[in-house]
């Protein structure tokens, strides 16, 4: 069985070094050169950490305070440009201020080389599409972890999300009453990366535009043509859009899936003088607080995501302190209706 000596032989460093490194001591000094070096002996070695002895009169309710980890799905920049993921972060770091969860390790996939050393971790919150299978590799302690996003088989985990199915079928069926039947839907690729080196596992379809091929075909009223499909943020909502227009014939709605890509889609919809709503509505997901001031004011799906955040962190409380059976956490959504829809 592979020690921690035997990294430390095979990197040429101490074993002190070793063990701080693989704990993602971010106070230790090293050049990156040897941190790397580090974790590539480990993995060439198959090395696993040695699992934590609990003692043996240790009871759930002695212990005040628990150290977890958090693991981040996206970049710190993808964070900045889309505030979704950045409000949910925020909601589990106020939920774990209250808990007495403290966040020892945060940890973004792809950026920290091949995680290894979370024994230390009492449990971990998981933001955003990382595969589950490939995190168990990593953190096989206990089931002490919980995932704010949705997930294939989520009957295993503890989960949390939002209904945008629901809220979906609720876009659509405004867009129905005022007698849109033309409707397109514009949104990103969702994707499920491994935590060690963020490679791509699965390309799931978005929930939102599961729902909306579902309701639109049920009425006959789906046309693949009217789906468009590329990158997140403004950038690929301003691409997707001028697209659009060049190819023409716009339907008379279109479903957004998220508020970011509206303001791309605007600035090519203002560029060919295309107007909102006279010539076509808008309608999108997130309402994030620009959503409100856009020209004109966006009707918008609000999700709860900074109580989706808080939501994570008490369902990782309620493992720590016993709770065995795992809990889907399925949180409402709102329909604000502004200016950026009209009647046909």
């Amino acid at each position: 069985m592979t020690t921690i000596k035997d990294v430390a032989r095979e990197a040429h460093v101490s074993v002190a070094a070793v063990s701080r490194i693989l704990n993602n001591d971010q106070t230790l000094s090293v050049a990156e050169e040897t941190r790397k070096r580090v974790w590539e002996a480990a993995g060439q070695l198959n090395y696993k950490p040695s699992r934590r002895r609990t003692p043996k009169n240790y009871t759930a309710e002695q212990k005040t305070s628990y150290n977890i980890g958090l693991v981040l799905a996206l970049t710190q920049e993808d964070e900045i440009n889309d505030p979704y993921f950045l409000s949910i972060r925020l909601g589990v770091e106020l939920a774990c201020e209250q808990l007495s969860l403290n966040i020892v390790n945060v940890i973004r996939i792809g950026k920290s080389g091949l995680i290894m050393g979370l024994e230390a971790l009492d449990g971990l919150i998981v933001i955003g599409g990382i595969d589950p299978d490939s995190i168990k590799k990593v953190y096989y302690e206990n089931n002490n972890i919980v995932f704010v996003n949705h997930l294939s088989h989520e009957g295993s985990y503890d989960v949390v999300a939002s209904d945008l199915k629901k809220a979906t079928k609720n876009v659509l069926n405004h867009l129905f009453k005022l007698n849109h039947e033309e409707i397109g839907y514009m949104g990103g690729r969702d994707n499920v990366k491994s935590i060690n080196d963020g490679q791509i596992i699965e390309e799931p379809d978005d929930m939102r535009k599961v729902a909306y091929e579902k309701v639109m075909k049920e009425r006959g009223l789906y046309n693949p043509k009217n789906v468009l499909i590329g990158e997140w943020g403004p950038g690929g909502g301003y691409q997707l859009m001028k697209q659009a227009i060049e190819k023409g014939n716009l339907p008379s709605a279109m479903v957004v899936a998220s508020d970011p890509m509206v303001i791309g889609a605007l600035r090519a919809l203002y560029e060919a003088d295309i107007k909102v709503p006279e010539d076509i509505s808008i309608i999108s997901f997130d309402d994030i607080e620009a959503a409100a001031f856009l020209n004109p004011p966006l009707s918008t799906v609000k999700i709860h995501t900074h109580e989706m955040g808080k939501t994570a962190a008490k369902l990782l409380w309620d493992r720590l302190n016993g709770r065995g059976v795992p809990v889907q956490a399925v949180l409402g959504t709102e329909l604000v209706v502004r200016e950026s829809c009209q009647s046909r």
